[in-house]
């Protein structure tokens, strides 16, 4: 089933990114790689592709997994809640009906 991960950015967001993203985007290439990343991608703090100093306020990712504790599991364990970069994470089973 789809899961809709909505990570938020705590205050020290924007420079912890800039720190684990390597080890971040790892992870969500091995899902990618698996065909099982629908979308995934930053939330910018202003209406912009490129935020430049605003920054982003959290991250969107559907993906499949086994379950719901399987979603929270993988979540939990990424380097942007290890590292302090999400000050909080929702995880929502997802439906998607388009495309």
């Amino acid at each position: 089933m789809l899961y809709a991960i909505v990570g938020r950015d705590g205050p020290e967001g924007v420079s912890r990114r800039r720190e684990v993203r390597p080890a971040h985007l790892a992870r969500v290439r091995e899902l990618v790689a698996a065909g099982r990343i629908v979308v995934a991608g930053p939330l910018p703090a202003v209406d912009a592709p490129d935020p430049g100093p605003a920054g982003f306020h959290g991250s969107l990712i559907v993906g499949e997994f086994e379950s719901l504790q399987a979603a929270r599991e993988w979540i939990a364990a990424d380097p942007y809640v290890t590292a302090g970069v999400f000050e909080s994470v929702d995880v929502h089973p997802f439906v998607q009906v388009f495309p």
